[in-house]
């Protein structure tokens, strides 16, 4: 008996023994860092610091997800203008982010405020930046109809202030969504203590501005390199910079915000067209509509514009010209709403809730256009228009910054001149043989016209010639020989037109040309279809062209729990 009781004290205390090894091995193994080198990572005295904790993506102001997936680009369900540009190929988008809405009339002013009060235009070297931003309000005139009440009122009215903002070109729209990210992320970098409180009002001036670039490369050069804007976030603070009891800001040994900590977002940018038309198309809804049956002929359900829904039966799901002389239908009867523009979210949402995919405004996307889409290359993230470039680093190793003496203009041809950079940017040059030799993925800059308007695009090259692939093409041999305008301003100010008058143009087709997508107020049914493609010079607007931003996502598709299939076993 004494033996058994024994023997049962000895098991026990194992027991205990071998639940103590346990746990102090479950504790080692939580805390013992890098799986790669075993040194611990987000330590306190030093070492490698990471946002182990990240979880998802920040969603931007003004966006919704929308979950990436394959579809059909380019199937439309009618053609009677035999433009045959929207062959059906099937392609593949990753999950991205677009803005819920069209940007608005509010929107963009709130960004020509912020240019006016950083570079005032009363300023000679400025004053082209704030007055280059502004959309064409002359775009509403027309030589037999009376629109000036559009044309004085429609983009600053406090009436108009959530109709989508027309008159603006594809350049001024990419500059928008550059200033947005910076804002955006400007803002958020505000909330978590690495910038000074309120510094984006206080502080911006024109050779002191955020770029969200700028301080991911060289922090210390952002607003200017005033070091009492830019905040370090010390360690075991969540990122967040600390103070003393004075309130003055206590000495860090961190490092600035970094991509490492999650905090930057990507950039706001045009959706490309196949992102634009996957979104319009929204699919997700509508399985019966699959790859193998086709897809809908509108942003919704169904042939037909109207909706068959009890509470709503025979309205307009959309704001489009329903017919010659019938921009809104009789007054209180089979009225779409509008006359010009609406306001936006007057019509249904989508299955991804994104509003006003089909008429209202059509909307510039990012692509350059062609005739074809070329799926035989590319068939996932489908894009035409990549021209990539690099920091400019200078002879001390260091990024170069954009200043007054180097910053860009463009002058459009209705005189403006457009800042393409701003001071405090870094400067970028064209990628070179250091980043494209032995490349099989793209070996050169300028990809705008890759496999469809290059040199091996024309029937006049010749590849046995001397020189190979570098044979020179005389102008008149180009695939797409459209007119070569040029407007510039001489050191005066004068304007200098000069207009190619040759008649042996056959297309308005070049690198300069881009995609635009959906119906507006001014289109027949027939453009709402999403898979109808136009074009439209870059640097030309109109009064019925608009604009949505959109993100991309990083991590996963989507934020779906894992099924029970892909869970562990």
């Amino acid at each position: 008996m004494k033996v058994n009781k024994f023997m049962a004290m000895r098991w026990f205390f194992a027991v205990i023994l071998l639940a103590g090894f346990s746990s102090c091995s479950k504790k080692s193994s939580s805390n013992s860092g890098s799986k790669a080198t075993g040194w611990k990572i987000n330590d306190k005295k030093g070492g490698f610091q990471y946002a182990s904790k990240f979880k998802k993506q920040e969603t931007g102001p003004g966006l919704v997800l929308v979950e990436g997936g394959t579809f059909t680009m380019g199937k439309v369900a009618d053609d009677p203008m035999h433009d045959w540009n929207n062959t059906p190929n099937q392609q593949h988008v990753q999950s991205f982010y677009m803005d819920e809405t069209e940007v608005t009339n509010l929107m963009y002013m709130e960004y020509l405020d912020w240019l006016k009060r950083v570079f005032p235009p009363e300023e000679e070297n400025y004053k082209n930046i704030y007055e280059g931003a502004i959309p064409d309000t002359l775009v509403w005139r027309d030589r037999l109809g009376y629109n000036e009440t559009m044309t004085n009122n429609y983009l600053r009215h406090p009436s108009y202030a959530e109709y989508p903002v027309v008159g603006v070109n594809w350049i001024q729209a990419t500059e928008f969504a550059k200033w947005r990210t910076n804002r955006v992320n400007e803002a958020i970098l505000e909330r978590e203590g690495y910038l000074k409180k309120d510094a984006k009002v206080t502080e911006a001036k024109a050779d002191a501005t955020f770029d969200t670039e700028t301080y991911l490369a060289a922090p210390t050069k952002t607003f200017g390199g005033n070091e009492e804007v830019v905040l370090k976030g010390r360690r075991g603070s969540k990122g967040k910079a600390t103070t003393n009891a004075k309130g003055e800001t206590q000495e860090a040994k961190n490092v600035y915000a970094q991509r490492t900590s999650g905090l930057i977002l990507p950039e706001y940018r045009l959706p490309t067209e196949a992102e634009w038309e996957y979104a319009a198309a929204a699919d997700i809804g509508q399985r019966e509509y699959n790859i193998n049956k086709g897809q809908k002929k509108y942003p919704w359900s169904g042939g037909y514009t109207r909706s068959s829904k009890r509470q709503i039966r025979g309205d307009q799901l959309a704001n489009f010209k329903q017919g010659k002389g019938d921009y809104g239908g009789l007054a209180g009867w089979s009225d779409d709403g509008a006359d010009i523009t609406n306001k936006v979210k007057s019509y249904p949402p989508n299955d991804f809730g994104l509003y006003d995919m089909a008429g209202n405004v059509a909307e510039w996307v990012a692509d350059v256009y062609r005739p074809i889409v070329d799926d035989e290359a590319n068939d996932f993230n489908y894009y035409r228009g990549n021209v990539y470039t690099k920091n400019k680093i200078g002879e001390d190793g260091k990024v170069e910054l954009v200043t007054a003496e180097t910053q860009r203009f463009d002058t459009m041809p209705n005189g403006n001149v457009v800042s393409r950079n701003f001071i405090g940017q870094i400067a970028q040059v064209p990628v070179d043989d250091k980043e494209t030799y032995l490349r099989q993925n793209f070996d050169k800059s300028d990809h705008r016209n890759y496999r469809d308007g290059d040199k091996q695009s024309t029937r006049y090259f010749d590849f046995g010639s001397e020189g190979g692939s570098e044979a020179k093409l005389k102008d008149d041999q180009r695939m797409y020989d459209s007119p070569k305008h040029n407007v510039s301003v001489d050191s005066i100010g004068n304007m200098i037109r000069k207009y190619d008058r040759s008649n042996k143009r056959s297309t308005l087709i070049n690198d300069d040309v881009r995609v635009y997508k959906g119906g507006s107020w001014r289109d027949r049914a027939y453009w709402l279809d999403p898979a109808q493609r136009r074009y439209f010079p870059q640097d030309m607007a109109t009064d019925y062209i608009g604009f949505r931003c959109a993100m991309s996502r990083v991590g996963p598709k989507s934020d779906q729990k894992k099924t029970a299939r892909n869970k562990k076993r």
